[in-house]
């Protein structure tokens, strides 16, 4: 289990991501297309925006626990959680390979 204060921190990232989402957009196509004084006027702005604005400083957590590594995108859990679900069937679909 994470601790409480990295999942806290995760989501109030993903709060701060979506509510700058289309700003960041607009100035990252006036960087890609603008005139180099348009563009420099979008650098900066995009500077002045907060670092937890970016989603790039979002992790992949479980959605159970919290754990940030070994995550499995397809179904949000990490390696150790999606086995013992799986083992206990409570992943539909899922089932135990055997050959």
């Amino acid at each position: 289990m994470a601790k409480k204060s990295k999942i806290a921190a995760n989501r109030r990232r993903e709060v701060v991501v979506t509510r700058h989402a289309s700003k960041r957009a607009e100035l990252k196509e006036a960087i890609r297309t603008g005139t180099p004084a348009e563009r420099a006027a979008a650098v900066r702005e995009l500077g002045r925006q907060p670092r937890d604005a970016s989603a790039t400083r979002l992790r992949n957590r479980d959605t159970v626990d919290g754990r940030p590594r070994g995550h499995l995108t397809r179904f949000g859990l990490s390696r150790i959680r999606f086995r013992e679900m799986a083992h206990r069937g409570e992943l539909p679909g899922i089932t135990k390979a055997s050959w």
